[in-house]
């Protein structure tokens, strides 16, 4: 069955790419694999002007699979992950981010690649890996582009989450939606701002706008990895997290100065 479903609106100038495995949508290698294919072949089309990226089910994702941070898999899984963002900043559309219910972790962050984020009231953001004792390391780059350093930090460090409105508020999301308004919202903002633009206008405005974005993608993330791979999972409290949370206990982390 198809994690992703694909779909043209709007005379076919714009697509809707929704996910399609609720109620959590998260973003497996599986997932990961079935966007990046959609968005190869959306590049072809220079009809098109926006994307719409959005979700099936109550929520729009619980992020990245837990089982894929585990050591065997999470280099993996960065990487495709990396390349799914590369993709995003890569496409020639305005890329805007339908939002309800939770939005978490590797969902958090694919929606960061967006251009914009419209989020539907009782909407929330967070990225939670620090819970977990590991980090988002393409939040930690992506973030602080978006918002500032400290705004980022906050959401890092606590695994706090934001509302919708707290997120309008800090300048992340664009746009609020009423309960069950969300789709309503998304098409009457593409209607005033994008539809009656030039095409290839918007097609060489995207790419400037998202220059610091691209920056922050190939330049910072890379050593990010770097000491999630090499430093964060030598550390006991890294794995022992992460079992713990599919073990559905409590973490017993290590003790400072004790070698486990």
């Amino acid at each position: 069955m198809s994690k992703l479903k694909v779909a043209f609106d709007q005379d076919g100038e714009v697509v809707r790419v929704a996910l399609a495995a609720p109620k959590a949508n998260v973003l497996d290698l599986a997932m990961m694999e079935a966007l990046n294919a959609a968005l190869q072949d959306l590049k072809n089309r220079p009809e098109l002007r926006v994307l719409i990226l959005t979700s099936e089910g109550p929520h729009f994702s619980f992020g990245a699979s837990v089982q894929e941070h585990l050591p065997e898999k999470v280099g993996t899984m960065l990487a495709r992950l990396r390349g799914l963002l590369g993709q995003f900043l890569d496409l020639p559309l305005v890329t805007i981010a339908a939002v309800h219910g939770q939005c978490l972790g590797g969902g958090f962050e694919l929606v960061l690649a967006c251009d914009f984020i419209i989020a539907e009231e009782g909407a929330a953001f967070a990225c939670p890996e620090i819970k977990l004792a590991v980090f988002p390391p393409a939040a930690a780059v992506l973030l602080p582009v978006r918002i500032g350093a400290s705004r980022a930090a906050e959401l890092v460090l606590t695994g706090a989450a934001w509302t919708a409105s707290q997120a309008a508020a800090a300048g992340l999301v664009v746009r609020t939606a009423p309960a069950g308004q969300l789709e309503t919202t998304v098409d009457a903002w593409i209607r005033d701002h994008f539809r009656p633009r030039s095409a290839a206008a918007l097609r060489h405005a995207v790419r400037a706008t998202r220059l610091p974005l691209q920056r922050a993608l190939h330049e910072d993330l890379p050593q990010l990895e770097r000491i999630y791979l090499e430093d964060l999972m030598a550390e006991p409290d890294a794995l022992e997290g992460l079992r713990a949370f599919l073990e559905k206990r409590l973490p017993s982390w290590a003790k400072r100065g004790m070698v486990a």
